[in-house]
């Protein structure tokens, strides 16, 4: 198994017992409407994520299935494979797909309920809550596991408005976000966050989808399945939130939809909640339409940095690139005219060094390099 490290932590997690976990996600494990289980196979601080369930790919390695680098974490054909596999019944199913409708189909319905007779308890990121689900609840009591649903909201009464504590927090907050839905937004928040710690800069991850919080994520709200009243404020209260718990010299902030989707605007309670000193913009360049509404043209990542730092007072300090469709020539190509174009660096977070990100940063705040230095120096 690969160590699994903690985006605020330079130390490799140590994972609880009870915390073995099958990540569901048949028919699309690598595509869009799989980010979540893209996303546990590449990080999860709270789970030991022993397979992947997806006969289209299975018996192949799904990191290198994933990023061409292996990992150790089989993708299998089913849920029996998957308990064959690990010697026991693992502690959790998750479920992996995130369509955009939020909801299961009859099948995937089956393979849960299989989980839950088998003795599983069910981590669910849908908006299709299934503890109120008759037959799911049905079915947990007799087994005796439970059922916890991701998205499901806090209280009304729990729920916070904006306040402006917001301009209480000391550190440079830089929202991630991009020119379109499951882009990479959340793999490149990750990977800065890490890459950041790994470089002496104390940064802390503020998640606001359900995958981050899955992963484990200490602070962090599904933005999308909030009313729309309290967006500005949770994101307000959670980057406050990180901010007093771990004294961070930076926060970044995960994006969600961009800022320019006709379906997806949780990116503009992301940037009034947090109000970010910078935004990094992920874009794939190889993307022609957008990915839940073919019908609609992707946006050029000009027109979405221009429209960004007219909504919100912040400025747009790089562009991180998506290299789907492309060859690492055209990637390469695409980085070039990028860099030319708006005059801000670009990189690819998965197939360039991570550094670079680093670098980034430090070009937009050179005030942390003196922090850098003397971290490395003691």
């Amino acid at each position: 198994m690969p160590v699994h490290t903690p985006l605020g932590s330079l130390e490799p997690s140590i994972l609880p017992a009870g915390s073995t976990a099958v990540v569901y996600c048949e028919g699309q494990f690598g595509e869009q409407d799989g980010k979540t289980a893209n996303g546990l196979v590449r990080h999860s601080e709270k789970y030991e994520i022993l397979s992947v369930i997806d006969s289209t790919c299975a018996f192949q390695d799904a990191g290198e299935f994933l990023d061409g680098s292996p990992n150790g974490i089989p993708i299998l054909a089913n849920l029996a494979q998957a308990v064959v596999h690990a010697g026991r019944v693992p502690d959790y199913l998750i479920c992996g797909v995130a369509p955009a409708d939020g909801l299961l189909s009859a099948e995937q319905r089956v393979v849960l309920l299989d989980g839950i007779a088998r003795g599983m308890h069910i981590i669910n990121g849908l908006h299709e809550f299934l503890g109120d689900d008759v037959e799911f609840v049905a079915a947990s009591l007799a087994a005796g596991v439970t059922i916890t649903d991701v998205r499901r909201p806090k209280d009304t009464k729990d729920l916070h408005l904006f306040t402006g504590r917001i301009f209480d927090v000391a550190c440079p907050r830089i929202a991630v976000l991009g020119t379109d839905g499951a882009i990479g937004k959340r793999t490149t928040a990750t990977l800065l966050v890490q890459a950041l710690n790994d470089h002496g800069i104390r940064a802390v991850l503020v998640g606001t989808g359900q995958t981050t919080i899955i992963q484990g994520g200490r602070y962090g709200v599904a933005l999308d399945a909030l009313v729309p009243q309290f967006c500005s404020g949770e994101v307000e209260h959670q980057v406050v939130a990180a901010f007093e718990g771990e004294d961070p010299d930076v926060i970044v902030v995960e994006g969600q939809g961009a800022l320019s989707h006709p379906a997806y605007l949780t990116s503009a309670h992301i940037l009034r909640g947090s109000r970010p000193e910078a935004v990094i913009v992920q874009h794939a360049p190889g993307r022609r339409v957008l990915g839940d509404f073919p019908m609609m043209p992707m946006p050029s990542v000009a027109s979405e940095v221009a429209l960004i730092e007219a909504f919100a007072d912040t400025r747009v300090i790089g562009i991180t690139v998506n290299h789907e469709n492309l060859t690492d020539e055209q990637l390469s190509a695409a980085i070039d005219e990028i860099e030319l174009d708006l005059g801000v660096p670009a990189t690819d977070p998965l197939t360039r060094p991570k550094s670079q990100l680093v670098e980034m940063v430090l070009q937009a705040f050179p005030s942390l390099s003196p922090r850098l230095t003397s971290r490395i120096v003691g």
